[in-house]
């Protein structure tokens, strides 16, 4: 089911590709989060048309694509976590992938940084990466009202903040698009987690007065934002249960950065 939420929209498989004896310059890392999770289906759809529009030369694995593991590795299952990651870095060494670009900042953080050790050594970005680099070149240019006059704040995630240090490419893309940005009182390095991350998306809570996920909303309500931006599919559900929580859908959406562009 892997490549279902792909349905109507023109995505090359890399299989395809190669038995054509064509070698895409990306490869389109989509994530169990893309493939499987309804709401974030819509990002990487997103994603996938921003990528056609620019006329990038990627494709996706498909069904030969597998969980990355940071989830399995991340909870303690060390040996999961390396049968996936071998599994992975067989079929990506297979067709001579050398540049990944994914939406999921966990999936980014695992195959950047803890694959090398296994075999995998590959150039990956970030989707906000790869999206400032085609503003700054001048190749997107973002027009239209739409977002004017809306205030727009944006949440980092963990393994793209302080896990990786990327802060300013977020921003320079919704600096890109035509709104008010308002950052909450703790951003950047002193941003907070949402709550899901390091596999507590799996756990029950542990004892505490306060969930860290309605924590966060509260930070995201104090700035009167309408729109809290996201670059992570976990960021999306804890921010998205938040505002429910809180009961402010009426008065604010949460959307990832791709879905602004």
């Amino acid at each position: 089911d892997r490549l279902l939420w792909a349905e109507g929209l023109d995505v090359p498989l890399m299989a395809d590709k190669f038995a054509k004896g064509e070698k895409p310059e990306y490869l389109f890392w989509v994530s169990s989060a893309g493939a499987f999770d309804e709401r974030y289906k819509k990002v990487v759809r997103e994603f996938v048309k921003i990528l056609n529009h620019l006329k990038v030369d990627f494709a996706v694995l498909g069904t030969e694509e597998s969980d990355s593991g940071d989830v399995a590795r991340r909870a303690g299952n060390e040996m999961l976590f390396q049968m996936q990651a071998l599994t992975n870095i067989e079929i990506l060494n297979g067709y001579g992938v050398k540049k990944i670009i994914t939406c999921d900042p966990h999936d980014f953080n695992t195959l950047k940084n803890e694959y090398p050790d296994l075999g995998g050594v590959y150039e990956v970005q970030h989707h906000t990466q790869f999206l400032q680099k085609f503003i700054t070149e001048g190749k997107l240019k973002i027009g239209g009202d739409k977002f004017a006059g809306k205030k727009i704040t944006y949440h980092d995630p963990c393994y793209l903040g302080r896990g990786n240090g990327i802060y300013d490419a977020p921003r320079e893309v919704l600096h890109a698009i035509p709104s008010i940005k308002v950052e909450m009182k703790k951003n950047r390095s002193f941003s907070m987690c949402c709550g899901a991350g390091g596999g507590q998306m799996f756990k029950e809570a542990e004892k505490g007065s306060k969930e860290v996920f309605i924590d966060r909303t509260e930070q995201a309500m104090e700035t009167g934002a309408d729109i809290i931006c996201t670059a992570c599919p976990f960021c999306m559900t804890m921010l998205t249960d938040g505002i429910k929580y809180k009961n402010q859908e009426e008065k604010m959406k949460n959307y990832d950065i791709a879905e602004l562009v």
